[in-house]
C-alpha cells in the first residue's frame, strides 16, 4: 500500500467500477498517492486504460508510471472536457473518485490541514491557488465566517466561533493552526476538543478548495463522460458530501427534487447500484481510522 494514501474500501471500490470489463477505459478523478489507480490497473488488460486526474503537484510527483496511465494535473471538475480531449467522445466506461484530503496532506504539517500540528494556516490542494485559510480567517466579515463554519462545518456555536476569530485577528493576524485553535479556546467544548477543531477545519477547508462547487460540477462532467452501462464511484467523508451524491444519483441534480417535463420525462441520468451506501468493515476501520466516516456510492449511466 501507498505510504502517501492508505486508500479506503480498495476492493469493493474497484471491484464496483470495473464490474468485469478489463478491456476498459476509466478514470480515477483524484489520483493521491496512486492507490485506487494501481489497483484498477492491475486488473485491467493490457488493451485496459485509465486517465487520472489531481490538482495536487504533491501527487504528481510521487507518481507511478505505467503505459495505460494518462496522467492529468488538473481540477476533476473539468473531467468532461479531457475525456473528450482523450477521444473518448463516445463515453468511457467509469469513474471513480475519492473525495477529501489524503493522508500525505494530513501528514505534511506544513499543507496546513491539521491541527495535529502548529503550522502555517494554508489548506490549499492546488497548492499554485491564490486563496489560503490564513486570508479567510483574516478577511472574511464576521457573517461570512459564521456562515461558512455553520454550512460547511455544522458547527455548534458558529457564531460565536466567528465572534472569536474577529476578535482574535483584532489584534494581529491569525497565521498559524496553533494561533487558530488558542483564538478558538472558549468555545471548544471539554473533552470534545478535537471534534470540533474537525468540524472547524473541514469547514474552512472546504472554502479554500471550492470543494462543495467543485463537486457539483465534476458529477455533471462524470456523468456525461460516462457511455451508457458506465458506472461512477464515489466515495465521500462528511454529509454534505454525501447528500450532493446521493440526490444526484437520485434526481440529476443537486437538490434531490425529482423534475419531470410535460411528458413524464425526469433529469435523471444514472441508476443506483448500491441501494445503500456501502461502508467500511471494522477490521478497516481499526486499521485505517480515517475510514470510520467513509461511504461508497454506485450508479450506472441509464
Amino acid at each position: 500500500m501507498s505510504e502517501y494514501h492508505n486508500p479506503v474500501l480498495l476492493e469493493e471500490s474497484v471491484d464496483y467500477l470495473l464490474a468485469g470489463r478489463p478491456d476498459g477505459v476509466f478514470a480515477d478523478a483524484t489520483f493521491g498517492g496512486g492507490g485506487h489507480s494501481r489497483h484498477i490497473l492491475s486488473k485491467l488488460s493490457a488493451k485496459g486504460r485509465l486517465i487520472a486526474f489531481d490538482k495536487d503537484q504533491d501527487a504528481i510527483d510521487n507518481a507511478f508510471s505505467d503505459s495505460r496511465l494518462t496522467l492529468v494535473r488538473n481540477n476533476f471538475r473539468f473531467i468532461h472536457n479531457f475525456i473528450l480531449k482523450e477521444g473518448y467522445s463516445d463515453g468511457i466506461d467509469g469513474v471513480i473518485a475519492d473525495l477529501g484530503v489524503s493522508s500525505h496532506q494530513f501528514d505534511t504539517p506544513e499543507r496546513g490541514f491539521s491541527f495535529r500540528f502548529d503550522a502555517t494556516l494554508d489548506m490549499r490542494m492546488n497548492t499554485n491557488a491564490d486563496k489560503t485559510a490564513a486570508d479567510i480567517v483574516n478577511s472574511y466579515s464576521e457573517e461570512d465566517l459564521e456562515r461558512l463554519l455553520r454550512v460547511y462545518g455544522e458547527v455548534e456555536g458558529s457564531r460565536k466561533a466567528a465572534s472569536l476569530i474577529v476578535h482574535a485577528r483584532s489584534g494581529r493576524s491569525i497565521l498559524t493552526t496553533g494561533e487558530l485553535q488558542a483564538a478558538l479556546a472558549p468555545v471548544l467544548p471539554p473533552r470534545m476538543e478535537h471534534k470540533a477543531l474537525a468540524k472547524i477545519f473541514q469547514a474552512l477547508r472546504i472554502e479554500v478548495n471550492s470543494e462543495m462547487r467543485d463537486l457539483e460540477k465534476f458529477l455533471f462532467g462524470a456523468a456525461a463522460s460516462l457511455r451508457k452501462g458506465g458506472r461512477l464511484v464515489v466515495i465521500t467523508y462528511h454529509s454534505l458530501e454525501d447528500r450532493m451524491v446521493k440526490n444526484f444519483i437520485k434526481a440529476g441534480n443537486i437538490d434531490g427534487t425529482q423534475k419531470r417535463d410535460l411528458y413524464g420525462n425526469t433529469d435523471n441520468v444514472l441508476k443506483a447500484v448500491t441501494r445503500k451506501p456501502v461502508e467500511p468493515s471494522e477490521t478497516e476501520i481499526e486499521s485505517n481510522t480515517r475510514a470510520r466516516s467513509a461511504k461508497l456510492r454506485v450508479a450506472e449511466k441509464i
